[in-house]
Order: structure tokens, then sequence, then C-alpha cells
């Protein structure tokens, strides 16, 4: 099994949307998040669908990814919520994936960090 640590960012997006198949017999995987500035916490990773759909649960909330196939990463945020459908959920919005110290890995400042298993 390996890491995230010492990946190319490109390397790392396509293999971080690969981290556990998701269904109800996975368990999700436990990783530190952080949302801005804000304190590392504990959080989890499912995978809907490998190297297309993710999210994360953190803070009470789960921000979900996608991503299409081309290197464009989407973002949805429930404390976003969107001005068009007024609902609990945001719009789909797309985000910029890079590496901070840590290393974590970032969408957006939305941040993930441990050993992400990549097989």
């Amino acid at each position: 099994m390996g890491s995230l640590v010492g990946l190319g960012l490109g390397s790392a997006l396509a293999m971080a949307t690969t981290v556990v198949m998701g269904s109800a017999l996975a368990d999700p995987l436990l990783l530190r998040c952080r949302l801005g500035d804000g304190p590392w916490q504990t959080c989890t990773m499912d995978i809907d669908r490998p190297g297309e759909r993710w999210a994360l649960q953190v803070a009470g909330r789960r921000i979900e990814f996608r991503h299409d196939g081309s290197g464009t990463v989407t973002m949805q945020d429930p404390a976003s919520p969107s001005p068009a459908s007024g609902g609990p959920a945001g719009p789909w919005v797309p985000v910029a994936t890079t590496w901070i110290a840590g290393p974590a890995l970032c969408w957006n400042g939305v941040c993930a960090q441990g050993d992400i298993p990549l097989d």
C-alpha cells in the first residue's frame, strides 16, 4: 500500500480519487482535515466511484468532489448555499488542487492529510 507523500500533483490527483471503494462494506478512510485556516481535525473520506466521485466528512459537513477525467475537479460544499436553488447544498465549483507542507492535499482550502492508500 502506498501513500500520496512524494507524488507529483498530477499523479496525486489521479490517485487520490481511488483511495477506497465506497460501499456499505467498506470503512471510510480516517484522515485529518482542515477547512481554510482552521484547526486540523479528524475527518473521513468516502469514495463513491473511484477516480470520479469522493467526499470528505469534516466538521459535520459532507463536502463532495468529482473529477471529469480531463483534470478538472469540482467541489460541492453545503456551507456555500446556491443562490439559485436556495437549497442546502452549494453549487458545483471548479477547484485548484495543491500540495501544502505537512504534506496535505488541498482543494480550494479544504485539505486532507494522512496515509492515504493508493491500492
